[in-house]
């Protein structure tokens, strides 16, 4: 007979951006794994080092150190240690999705083209999508170019709500998920209802940690990337990788 280890893919995990976006990742995983037994859950490897260079100063800064070859070392681990495929729970650091991507021979899911599909395939190209996510989101704008690829705008908190989401989301990286943190949440979720938004994405993962009861339909980021991982190791589909990158690899075939 041959054991579900053997037929099931191996999880890999750039982890620690941050360590409790991690954590959340993993629970998250557990609750969508169908189980009767320990033998039912995946196998994840994970490297949840929180000593990747800073995302934020890279991005926002002048002298930050660029995260690239570091996640590009991680992943390089990951796929030694045996994972047969990696994802990133962090959506800033798919800025530095084709470092990681090029330095294994494994796919890693893109959790942005991940995301935009799900909209899109529930909300069709007519929606006015909102985003919740790290200055860092605004700045490289990975949401922004991705919907407009497929016809779709989307808007973002006026400049000093986005603000407040901004030390929301640094707060939460310190630990502080009470009501008051979910309560400001869920205002900034309905100033974007306000400016027009009909969906809303957590484009941050720290923000599915505190986000219940919003006022807007949302789309979690960190729950469909937990939901893509289960499917890819209980071989229900193929990781969902760069669209992009996908017609690169075709065209070099």
């Amino acid at each position: 007979m041959t054991s579900t280890k053997s037929i099931e893919k191996v999880a890999g995990i750039l982890g620690g951006m941050g360590p409790e976006a991690t954590v959340d990742l993993m629970q998250r995983i557990i609750a969508n794994t169908p189980a009767i037994d320990d033998i039912d859950h995946i196998r994840c490897l994970i490297d949840n080092d929180p000593k990747v260079p800073s995302r934020m100063q890279a991005i926002l800064g002048k002298d930050g150190e660029n995260p690239g070859p570091y996640l590009a070392r991680m992943a390089k681990g990951l796929e030694g240690w045996g994972a047969d495929f990696l994802v990133i729970p962090c959506n800033t650091a798919h800025a530095y999705y084709s470092n990681v991507a090029e330095a294994v021979d494994i796919p890693v899911v893109h959790l942005i083209d991940l995301v935009v599909d799900q909209v899109v395939k529930l909300k069709g190209t007519t929606e006015l999508v909102g985003i919740l996510g790290s200055n860092t989101i605004v700045k490289t704008q990975l949401y922004t170019e991705k919907f407009a690829a497929v016809g779709m705008q989307v808007i973002y908190p006026d400049d000093e709500v986005q603000e407040q989401l901004f030390q929301i989301i640094r707060r939460v990286k310190k630990g502080e998920t009470d009501i008051g943190i979910r309560q400001e949440l869920r205002a900034i979720a309905q100033h974007l209802k306000e400016k027009g938004a009909t969906t809303a994405i957590l484009g941050c993962t720290e923000l599915g940690i505190i986000a219940e009861d919003l006022p807007i339909l949302v789309i979690d980021a960190a729950e469909l990337l937990a939901q893509e991982v289960v499917a890819v190791a209980k071989n229900k589909k193929a990781p969902h990788i760069e669209s992009l990158r996908l017609d690169k690899d075709s065209a070099s075939d």
